[in-house]
């Protein structure tokens, strides 16, 4: 699989060194935390796993436990986001999005609709090893209405594949969308879950340009207008990564650092979750659709020791 990541296997690498390195940042009194970020951010994950597997080795030490005791608020959690395994990190941002008081519809919108079905049936996996739970049965129990249906469609992680696609097909599908929104008094929701949530990726964009012809409105201006509230977001979430997962990703990070105050938790869980999968391509659509690069935003938008170690996550200006 051909990986678009800034974040890649470093070499030479030498995991014994690395956690003596990262022992002798930690040990004593204060911290040097630029060894610290300048070793997590440039090591690929299974390199930080080896890492972590060597500290505990070489100094019968958890290099978790010593991270969040030795650094703080953002910096802490950007640090150890970087030590969780990929298809451990989904898991736990789910979990942690559906626990307690309050669910967060946000994190559940940006996973699950972002991710390939082959992503989402491992994130199940995951998630039922490590919290001997159903995530299925998690997510219902804190979701209602069409919402809630459109997050099992997109669970059962079986959109079809991507091969050929039928131009009678894609003319009825957007038929049915028409009629299911802007044709109808009330929108009948349940065909737009069924349709965006199981057609495969190239049937889709096929469908979205024939529901322009069909209708003279892009599919986000009808979601927009039909719909509101969680199901309006996941259904637009869809639809953009449809169109363009890095895309979608890059709108998600602007909005993330636009405006007054900055959305820390996701612009660490994007710059992590992605670091090793699309970062460069997604730096690319930040720069083509915002006026400026990703690098100048976390630059301006950030401080610190978090601030180095996110632009060193990014990898690079696009000016």
């Amino acid at each position: 699989q051909y990986m678009r990541g800034t974040v890649t296997a470093f070499a030479p690498f030498d995991a014994r060194a690395d956690a003596e390195a990262l022992r002798k940042a930690m040990k004593g009194l204060g911290t040097d935390e630029d060894t610290v970020l300048t070793i997590l951010t440039t090591r690929n994950n299974a390199q930080r796993q080896e890492i972590a597997s060597a500290f505990k080795t070489l100094f019968g030490r958890d290099l978790v436990d010593d991270l969040k005791s030795e650094l703080t608020g953002k910096l802490e959690t950007l640090m150890v986001s970087l030590m969780r395994p990929a298809y451990i990190f989904d898991a736990h941002a789910l979990k942690h999005a559906i626990k307690g008081a309050g669910t967060n519809e946000k994190v559940l919108t940006e996973i699950l609709a972002s991710r390939t079905p082959a992503e989402v049936q491992n994130i199940k996996q995951v998630y039922q090893q490590e919290y001997e739970a159903d995530l299925e049965d998690k997510i219902t129990g804190e979701t209602s209405g069409h919402f809630q249906r459109l997050l099992v469609v997109l669970l059962q992680g079986n959109r079809d594949p991507d091969v050929g696609v039928d131009e009678a097909l894609v003319e009825q599908d957007a038929q049915v969308l028409f009629r299911a929104g802007e044709l109808k008094w009330g929108t009948d929701e349940e065909k737009f879950i069924t349709i965006l949530g199981t057609r495969s990726v190239s049937h889709l964009r096929r469908v979205f340009d024939k529901y322009m012809t069909i209708s003279g409105f892009q599919i986000e201006e009808t979601i927009d207008r039909e719909t509101s509230g969680d199901l309006e977001k996941l259904l637009l979430a869809v639809v953009k990564c449809i169109r363009s997962v890095p895309a979608y990703f890059a709108e998600t990070l602007y909005y993330s650092m636009k405006g007054a105050g900055t959305d820390d938790d996701t612009l660490i869980r994007v710059m992590v979750s992605r670091s090793e999968v699309d970062l460069l391509d997604i730096r690319q659509e930040f720069r083509k659709n915002f006026a400026k690069s990703l690098y100048q935003m976390i630059q301006k938008d950030t401080s610190g020791d978090y601030r180095k170690a996110l632009l060193l996550l990014c990898g690079g200006d696009d000016d």
